[in-house]
C-alpha cells in the first residue's frame, strides 16, 4: 500500500517539476523587446540608395539623432542607436515524499514515519551591448549623397 502511494506521488510529481522548468534561453525568449523599432546593418543596407530623398530616409530609418552641417553646407543626419540586452534565468525543481504508519501491537502503539526530498537549483545570467551608427550626407537638392555605418557587439 506505501508503495502504491509512493508511485502516485511521484506520478503527479513528475508533469509538475517538467513543466516549472525552464532554460536560460527560453527565459531570452519570452522577453519584450522595445517598441522602438530595431535599426540594423541589414535594413541600412537594404533601404538606402543614394539620390534617395531626405523624406524617404526619414521613413526607412525613423527620425535621426543628431543633424548637422559639413563645412561645405551639405546636411549630415547620425543615427546612434546603442542597446543593451541583458537576461536572467534561473530553475528550481523541490520532490518530497512520505508515508506513515500506525498500529497497536498487543497493548503497545507503533508509529512509523519515512521521509525524504530532493531539491535542485540552477540560474544563469547574460548582458549584452550593441552599437550601430549611421551617418548620411545629403546634397544640395537633399538627395543621399553618401552614406556609411559601423556597428559593434560586445
Amino acid at each position: 500500500m506505501v508503495r502504491i502511494k509512493t508511485i502516485i506521488v511521484m506520478a503527479l510529481a513528475l508533469p509538475m517539476m517538467l513543466t516549472g522548468c525552464m532554460t536560460a534561453a527560453q527565459h531570452q525568449q519570452s522577453l519584450h523587446s522595445a517598441q522602438e523599432r530595431e535599426m540594423t546593418v541589414g535594413i541600412v543596407q537594404k533601404e538606402i540608395r543614394y539620390g534617395m530623398s531626405q523624406a524617404d530616409v526619414a521613413a526607412a530609418l525613423g527620425s535621426p539623432n543628431i543633424v548637422t552641417k559639413d563645412s561645405e553646407g551639405k546636411e549630415t543626419w547620425i543615427y546612434d542607436k546603442i542597446a543593451t540586452e541583458a537576461s536572467y534565468s534561473k530553475s528550481s525543481s523541490q520532490i518530497s515524499g512520505g508515508g506513515g504508519a500506525g498500529g497497536i501491537a498487543g497493548t503497545t502503539l507503533l508509529l512509523g514515519i519515512i521521509g525524504g526530498g530532493y531539491s535542485q537549483a540552477s540560474g544563469a545570467a547574460s548582458s549584452t551591448q550593441k552599437t550601430l551608427t549611421v551617418i548620411i550626407k545629403f546634397d544640395d537638392k537633399n538627395q543621399v549623397d553618401s552614406f556609411s555605418y559601423h556597428s559593434s557587439k560586445f
